[in-house]
């Protein structure tokens, strides 16, 4: 079973994006530029309490 952790080694900020792509198999830097559009288009508070909490919640990966 696949875990979502933040990732230690594809990280800008804290690791959350970059987990979420090694979780999806999808390249980190899309979800970050797919990121940035929403929060863009969503007027910021939504996606960047988001990512706070995830920042908060989300361990960091062991295994890395």
């Amino acid at each position: 079973m696949k875990k979502l952790y933040k990732s230690k080694k594809d990280k800008k900020l804290s690791g959350v994006l970059g987990g979420v792509g090694e979780y999806l198999s999808v390249d980190a830097n899309i979800l970050r530029v797919i990121f940035v559009l929403l929060v863009f288009t969503t007027g910021f508070f939504p996606m960047i309490a988001a990512y706070v909490l995830a920042t908060v919640f989300l361990p960091e990966n062991p295994n890395q």
